[in-house]
């Protein structure tokens, strides 16, 4: 059957039901489980060389961070920032770190926060200028917080725009329109 790329139906077999389940853990506040979920789907997007690899790897780091495990947290978390740089993906780890510092310095993991800056500052290439306007301008559309396939948290900054209220889920690619 035909179907277009990121059109899901509720359901679908192309969304993995591990990450739907890593999703529900993260949203239901069982932290330590879903930090194991996303690392179970981190390992095997790192092995696959998989375009979501970063993500989920930041993912596992702030489930493990939420559950109190803050050094193996910080160390998903650098990993995932390292895999944008090392793709030459330097807006995504712009955008992903700056989060990141705000997340952590809100937690009060101040350390941690100038720790995401280093890194951030050591990776950026000199002469980068991020990309303040990546949402629509018109209306200033505003994204679910949860892709309704996958569950995955959504940042207009994060995902890639198809036209000016429809979004790409980092996750699971499913499209999202923008309220």
């Amino acid at each position: 059957m035909f179907r277009r790329k990121g059109f899901i139906r509720p359901g679908d077999p192309d969304i993995p039901p591990a990450l739907r389940r890593a999703n529900e853990l993260m949203a239901n506040g069982d932290y330590p489980a879903a930090a194991q979920a996303f690392e179970d789907l981190a390992r095997g997007a790192v092995g696959r060389n998989g375009p979501r690899a970063p993500l989920l790897l930041i993912q596992a780091g702030r489930m493990r961070i939420l559950a109190g495990q803050v050094p193996l947290g910080m160390t998903h978390l650098q990993q995932g920032l390292g895999l944008f740089a090392a793709r030459g993906q330097w807006q995504r780890l712009n955008n992903n770190a700056q989060r990141l510092m705000a997340q952590l310095t809100q937690r009060g993991l101040v350390e941690e926060a100038r720790q995401i800056e280093t890194i951030l500052k050591a990776s950026l290439p000199l002469g980068f200028v991020p990309n303040r306007g990546l949402a629509p301008e018109k209306g200033k559309r505003i994204l679910p917080a949860t892709c309704p396939g996958c569950g995955g948290p959504l940042h207009g900054d994060e995902v890639e725009w198809t036209d000016e209220i429809t979004a790409e889920c980092p996750y699971c690619s499913r499209a999202v329109r923008a309220e």
